[in-house]
């Protein structure tokens, strides 16, 4: 027998029904539910449109080309030194991280974990300065010789990333570093890098507004020859040690 009580009023008897705990239950799935809407930053209406090149196209298929190389043969150094990650320190051989990528996209990168698990629990988001003692031994190495980022090929292949481009940040750095230094976030109109001109002029002494001076100058010059410049130069700081911190 269909029921005369109004919608509205039958909803009310319903939820007066509901156990304390119940309703307290349901309270806390709405402020989760809440929580998970991404953040907003400022950054993110600063930005110009996407970098257009002839070249990007090519630079695509170099990028899935050789990353799919890489991770064949560096697969195995990536399984030994994971293994010697979880040996020397609890917790998990990787650890993923939210980055900003193309035009102010989220995405998560993925490298072998070179410091102690939760080392960023009490600091929050910071960049790693030298000699810093959230590091693991085996960490100061892989990070010295580049091998805790080589699990980041496998975001070149999805598109996600590129071989070489301005290396990504976190949201909150990348909205801080925008309030700070005037253009920075126009670093985000074209895919960030594996390695970049940044990282092989400067390291990771440079400060922001030096990295964005970089990076602008690797956009405003884009090209395959560029690209085989910065690799060449990967190369040289992958053997030497070159600004690893």
């Amino acid at each position: 027998m269909r029921s005369n009580v109004p919608k509205g009023i039958s909803q009310v008897r319903r939820l007066s029904r509901v156990q304390p705990a119940e309703r307290q239950a349901l309270k806390q799935k709405r402020v989760e539910a809440t929580e998970e809407v991404s953040t907003s930053y400022s950054y993110e209406r600063k930005l110009k449109a996407p970098l257009k090149s002839a070249y990007l196209p090519v630079k695509r298929l170099f990028d899935v080309l050789s990353a799919s190389g890489l991770m064949v043969v560096t697969g195995p150094i990536v399984l030994l030194f994971g293994v010697l990650v979880k040996l020397e320190t609890p917790g998990s051989m990787f650890y993923s991280q939210e980055r900003v990528g193309l035009m102010g996209k989220r995405f998560k990168v993925t490298k072998l974990r070179s410091m102690y698990t939760n080392a960023e629990k009490n600091s929050g988001a910071v960049w790693a300065s030298k000699n810093d003692s959230r590091v693991t031994r085996v960490g100061k190495f892989i990070r010295k010789t580049r091998i805790d980022e080589l699990p980041q090929l496998w975001s070149v292949i999805k598109g996600d990333m590129s071989m070489i481009g301005p290396r990504p940040e976190r949201p909150e750095l990348t909205e801080k570093f925008s309030e700070e230094v005037k253009g920075f976030e126009q670093r985000l109109r074209v895919l960030p890098g594996l390695s970049g001109y940044a990282q092989v002029h400067g390291g990771y002494d440079v400060t922001p507004e030096e990295k964005y001076k970089l990076d602008k100058y690797y956009m405003d010059n884009i090209s395959l020859k560029e690209d085989l410049k910065i690799i060449l130069e990967t190369v040289r700081v992958v053997l030497t040690g070159d600004g690893a911190r």
